[in-house]
């Protein structure tokens, strides 16, 4: 009987997922029409814009004003955009109850819907020939009206018990380091689309169990099917192999039968795991890391070009911030402007960073006392403490950046003691070499600056290297504006 309770569990709040995800697809939909449509309406109804044949016209023709001719161009470009939507994860169950993280779907997908639908108004040659107009008002309507849907979506979702049917409930076999952190991350976010419910002891003979960190023990493994009925798991995750070996086929079976999601922390895997891949030699699978985005020359190549794009408009911006900022600097603290020391690149490589002087001078003999700069420093200036705080003494960087020393995104370059010291005290530190450092990074605009856990920013650096993409690159930057947690 029992093993009969667990499916039609599971099932009741699976369907009940799907259902909030069908609403929330269906609220899309209306959103993205009534976007498009006003797109049309602004273009040709509203008066604002010429309808004549221009330079921004379709091949310079003159654009149709009848809207029954675009209504099958605007259903074309409400599929394409749920599609994209979907292919960019805004209808994962995570991105239900998070706001931030669905806005910046939305952000990007809208984004990437705009390139796509004029692309294929051009290869597939649509009649009447769409406005480009037309397409730039509807995806700034779309963009707005969506977030603004989202935002009223992700409030009411969070309500319980609402938020239950979204949020799926783990459960640990084992306890360990690893556990722990996972468990810890979920508690961190608040609306976190998973619920850590305890774990499961493997203490009998062998090694125990590791500290718990305060979670809920929920028995011992003997006793394992009882407790996923109980506690109405949705995931169990192993969390170390050596010591489940003997049973683990016996509880992937079990997992099987009462439909929960069997999941294993990699821990022979302690790096780059997201890039594991199961691959084939001379017949026999195994499984290891696959390259790296940034090993492939095609995305080198990409974000050089925005690197070098990024490094000119920089300079050009920064210069009069540069001069306003350097007398003020000579008027504190009279000496040199700029501050040179020498930091680790890509490979180990060491190169000049620049950087605009933030502190008295000769406060660099005092570098080796502190990875990084402490809070209320008594060394910086008066503007020096300003200028950290928003990141303007790094606009001397985009040199570095356009030298080809520094990236515009990337893992933080260290000085080179600093470098040998925590390769050596923190594990995969030197994983964060096969990329050019950058001036902003995935950690920093995370809040992992300054005195803060240095193998947590590692963990945040390597997640950068594993899911790169240029759209994550220009994410980062927007952030770096409004992201200055622990600037200092």
């Amino acid at each position: 009987m029992t093993t009969q309770k667990k499916p039609s569990f599971l099932l009741r709040r699976h369907f009940g997922a799907e259902r909030l995800t069908a609403l929330a697809i269906a609220g899309d939909a209306l959103l993205i029409w009534c976007g498009l449509w006003f797109g049309f309406w602004f273009r040709f109804w509203s008066g604002w814009v010429p309808v004549q044949g221009t330079w921004w016209a379709a091949g310079g023709e003159v654009e149709s004003r009848d809207l029954g001719s675009y209504v099958p161009l605007m259903l074309f470009g409400l599929a394409l955009l749920l599609v994209t939507y979907g292919w960019a994860g805004l209808y994962r169950a995570g991105n239900l109850l998070r706001w931030r993280r669905a806005a910046m779907v939305v952000t990007k997908g809208t984004m990437v819907w705009l390139a796509l639908y004029l692309v294929m108004s051009l290869v597939l040659k649509f009649s009447p020939p769409i406005s480009r107009i037309y397409v730039a008002a509807s995806a700034a309507a779309v963009m707005g009206t969506m977030l603004a849907w989202r935002w009223v979506l992700s409030r009411w979702l969070r309500r319980e018990p609402v938020a239950s049917r979204l949020r799926q409930r783990v459960a640990f076999l084992g306890w360990n380091t690893s556990a722990d952190r996972l468990a810890r991350a979920i508690a961190r976010d608040g609306v976190h689309p998973y619920e850590v419910v305890g774990w499961t002891s493997l203490g009998h003979g062998g090694r125990a169990d590791d500290e718990d960190g305060g979670h809920r023990k929920l028995g011992r493994v003997e006793e394992l099917e009882a407790i996923l009925v109980r506690e109405g798991v949705d995931i169990l995750i192993v969390a170390d192999l050596d010591r489940v070996q003997g049973r683990i086929i016996e509880v992937a079976n079990l997992c099987e039968r009462l439909l929960v999601q069997f999941k294993v922390i990699p821990n022979y895997f302690q790096i780059l795991v997201s890039g594991l891949q199961l691959e084939t030699v001379s017949a026999v699978p195994i499984l290891g890391v696959s390259e790296l985005p940034l090993q492939r020359i095609g995305n080198r190549v990409l974000k050089r070009a925005v690197d070098i794009v990024g490094a000119i408009v920089g300079l050009l911006l920064g210069l009069p911030i540069m001069f306003v900022v350097g007398v003020l600097i000579v008027r504190e603290s009279p000496g040199p402007i700029f501050f040179r020391q020498e930091r680790v690149g890509r490979g180990g490589r060491r190169f000049p960073m620049l950087k605009l002087r933030s502190m008295k001078l000769g406060s660099d003999k005092a570098d080796h006392l502190n990875q990084s700069t402490l809070r209320e420093d008594p060394r910086l200036l008066r503007i020096g403490a300003f200028i950290r705080k928003w990141n303007l003494d790094e606009v001397p960087q985009f040199w570095n950046v356009l030298r080809g020393e520094m990236s515009l995104v990337g893992p933080r370059p260290e000085r080179p003691y600093h470098s040998e010291k925590l390769s050596r005290e923190i594990p995969h530190y030197n994983a964060r070499l096969m990329s050019k450092p950058g001036i902003t990074g995935w950690a920093q605009v995370n809040g992992l600056r300054g005195d803060t856990d240095l193998a947590e920013r590692v963990r945040f650096d390597l997640y950068y290297l594993e899911n790169w993409n240029v759209l994550l690159d220009f994410q980062i930057m927007i952030q770096t504006f409004f992201k200055r947690d622990n600037a200092y």
